[in-house]
């Protein structure tokens, strides 16, 4: 009997021990049983969620790496100097469809898994490949989102090519002068024209005052066919930007040179005097002046040297270009004197800006505005923006290059007039939440 009420004493000391045994187990059958354990299974959902919480810590980390390493993949990369085996393989062995008309040849292709457009030009002048990467780091370096980026370049014999990014879109001279449709352009508004003047103003004071490097730039090739037009914003991209300078067609001058501090405009010299006559007259000066006629300030005519100021000029004649939608330089015949008469962009504008001997009463600065502008804008523009734009191109084909305004200054004015159409738009906009029906009553 002793032994019998012992017992009982020892099983309460037993069942608590019991209870605290199922949390511990990580058997399935002990975890899905509903019946048995519904705050184990309770804290097992919560311990899950939590679980769930870290893993998508974890996604959330990976996908920020992702992020960054995409990132990292558009930052400036080195500059790239191409096996010439890699451009013959990406054109074809040049048998490929040239890309555009140009007076350079070019090809659409696809090198190192990349979208590019292959550019051929002509060397200048000898350059040593040290030099040639010294200048290419420099110029691959620059970023800005109105001008095309540079890859890179290859080299074989006297000819170096380009690889440029690809950039989908019309050049400005398609977009105004399409041959198929004379009557339509696919810039047909105002602000898709100040968008386009805009973005190449700040792209061109990018190239000459704001790289942030310790060289003056010059583009030398600033012309409607060399500024590609993207849809659906209407941004105007800069293309060909370093190719005159690595090319050997200009000289890179630092900015802590006292030559060019007296001269704010950039004029450029060579230090070896033997190569400047190379640089004012090559052995194909054709070739060298093709596709620029009606850009070409007098000074870079009777040099054949590039300056900043020669950029300036060759800008305001595209901005003409722009607001007129003509060539900058054409001839038409005159059936009374029987022979052809020049007709250029910049006296044009002289004209409607400042009168001729036609002008009278009835001949204001508004009417000959009106008659001088684009006509596929519709006569839909700011009279008062579309004359201070006019006479800011006018100031920059001075013929005087000292007395051309600096690309920061036009820059600052293009932009204030950007703003000021802005303004004129939102007033005469067309009011879209109005219907109209032409269904009888």
């Amino acid at each position: 009997m002793a032994t019998d009420a012992a017992e009982p004493t020892r099983t309460p000391t037993r069942t608590p021990r019991t209870p605290s045994k199922p949390p511990t187990p990580k058997s399935p059958a002990a975890i899905s049983d509903p019946s048995t354990s519904n705050p184990a299974s309770a804290s097992y959902s919560a311990a899950g969620s939590s679980f769930k919480l870290e893993s998508s810590r974890t996604t959330t980390s990976l996908s920020s790496r992702t992020s960054l390493s995409s990132l990292r993949d558009t930052l400036p990369e080195r500059p790239h100097i191409y096996e010439f085996a890699e451009i013959r393989s990406a054109t074809n062995n040049f048998l490929s469809k040239r890309y555009s008309s140009s007076s350079s040849p070019s090809w659409h292709c696809t090198i190192r898994g990349k979208d590019v457009v292959v550019f051929q030009r002509k060397f200048r002048r000898s350059i040593e490949l040290s030099q040639l990467r010294e200048r290419l780091s420099v110029i691959c370096r620059s970023h800005h989102m109105s001008i095309i980026k540079l890859l890179g370049v290859s080299i074989s014999g006297e000819h170096i090519y380009f690889v440029y990014d690809f950039v989908k879109g019309a050049s400005l001279s398609e977009c105004l002068r399409n041959p198929k449709n004379p009557n339509f352009s696919v810039i047909s508004t105002w602000m898709s024209r100040m968008q386009i003047a805009t973005d190449l103003a700040h792209g061109l004071d990018y190239i000459h005052n704001n790289t942030g490097l310790n060289i003056s730039l010059v583009h030398k090739h600033i012309k409607s066919s060399s500024i590609i037009v993207t849809e659906p914003s209407f941004n105007a991209k800069i293309c060909h930007f370093g190719a005159a300078d690595l090319c050997g067609e200009t000289a890179v001058h630092r900015k802590e040179d006292p030559i060019l501090q007296k001269r704010d405009y950039g004029e450029i010299e060579e230090e070896v005097p033997e190569s400047v006559p190379e640089m004012k007259r090559s052995d194909s000066r054709g070739m060298q002046f093709e596709g620029v006629r009606g850009y070409m300030s007098p000074e870079f005519k009777s040099t054949g040297i590039a300056t900043q100021k020669s950029d300036v000029y060759a800008f305001g004649v595209v901005i003409l270009e722009l607001l007129s939608g003509e060539e900058p330089l054409k001839y038409k015949f005159d059936r009374r004197s029987g022979d052809y008469r020049k007709i250029s962009v910049t006296e044009a504008a002289r004209e409607a800006v400042d009168g001729g001997d036609g002008g009278g009463d009835g001949e204001g600065v508004e009417t000959r505005l009106r008659r001088w502008v684009d006509r596929r804008l519709r006569d839909s523009f700011p009279v008062e923006v579309v004359e201070k734009v006019t006479r800011v191109a006018l100031e920059c084909v001075h013929v005087d290059p000292e007395m051309r305004p600096g690309m920061q200054r036009v820059a600052g004015k293009i932009s204030k007039l950007y703003l000021d159409s802005r303004i004129w738009t939102d007033k005469v906009r067309v009011p879209t939440d109005i219907s109209v029906s032409l269904a009888p009553r």
